[in-house]
């Protein structure tokens, strides 16, 4: 209940407004989100390589309204773009929306600006990352890879859900094409006809998807790039210790090198987890997200964890 309200709020303008205009919000916020401007995301991404970390980039946001929007928001992807490609040191790519640039609104709209971000990444050696939406895109999102893998773009990855019936499915197809895949159990609300409404269905059918995703490492000998940038086919984006625990016991007992996946963690969530794993040898990236629109992300990290929402709201009605 207390999960599918604060999916509500991140989604309610008239919350957003409210939210965003009260300066304590940002302080917790900025737990999550390390700032507001490319600069800071870079500054972070920096200090964690330089602790063994590997990350990925996200500028905030979802749902342009039109064209002009997206054109926009492509313009600052292009910049963060040459700005990975101008330090090579970095060891960072890059993870976007597909809404942001204009799949809401048109998908041939969205595929050509789609494929000039590719571009324009591939100039600057970086591999992108779809972040998977809600279910009206799925199947869009899944078209629009295999349309840029066909204009011979292999800089593209995607990510998959563990809480949609459809996902193995979707999963054993992807590996066999060659999609570098980030597994998530998904932060969106969904249908039940659709998606696992129970938390067991969806965790088992998590460490059946890392099976399948570990398997296909094994026999296409994936690893990360030299640089860092390029991930291998599996990417466990948990912080849940029992899936982090079965991915490492299946690993073993198969033989996967711990250079064939990698853990990907939040910013600011779970740092404990994070160094720990890093000191067992395994590759853990660092997803950080940055820019203005944080708000909705916020809302989506308080409705992961209930004892953020308390610790919110009793500082909500401190004077």
């Amino acid at each position: 209940m207390l999960r599918s309200i604060l999916i509500y709020f991140s989604q309610a303008t008239w919350a957003q407004n409210l939210i965003m205009n009260w300066g304590y919000a940002w302080k917790i916020a900025s737990r999550f989100v390390p700032g507001t401007k490319l600069e800071e995301a870079l500054r972070v991404a920096r200090d964690l390589n330089a602790k063994r970390y590997v990350t990925s980039l996200n500028q905030l946001g979802e749902h342009t309204h039109t064209p002009e929007d997206a054109q926009a928001v492509a313009d600052q992807i292009y910049t963060i773009l040459d700005a990975l490609g101008a330090d090579s040191a970095l060891r960072t790519n890059l993870s976007i929306k597909l809404t942001q640039i204009g799949l809401g609104l048109d998908e041939t709209l969205c595929a050509e600006i789609l494929e000039r971000i590719l571009a324009r990444a591939k100039k600057n050696n970086t591999f992108i990352r779809i972040d998977m939406e809600d279910t009206p895109y799925t199947e869009k999102t899944i078209n629009l890879w295999y349309a840029m893998r066909a204009k011979g773009y292999e800089n593209l990855g995607l990510v998959i859900q563990a809480y949609l019936y459809r996902s193995e499915a979707d999963v054993r197809r992807l590996v066999n094409d060659g999609v570098r895949i980030r597994i998530v159990k998904g932060a969106y609300k969904e249908p039940a006809e659709k998606a696992y409404p129970q938390k067991a269905d969806t965790d088992a059918n998590y460490d059946l998807l890392t099976k399948i995703l570990f398997d296909a490492s094994l026999e296409k000998r994936s690893s990360l790039s030299d640089d860092g940038r390029i991930p291998p086919i599996p990417a466990l984006a948990t912080h849940d210790e029992k899936r982090i625990a079965f991915a490492k016991n299946y690993a073993e007992k198969i033989g996967l090198p711990k250079h064939a996946f990698e853990f990907q963690m939040l910013y600011g969530i779970r740092r404990d987890l994070q160094e720990q794993l890093m000191k067992d040898g395994y590759i853990m990236r660092v997803y950080i997200p940055f820019g203005p629109q944080w708000y909705p992300y916020f809302m989506r990290r308080l409705a992961e964890r209930p004892a953020n929402v308390w610790f919110f709201v009793s500082n909500f009605f401190r004077k």
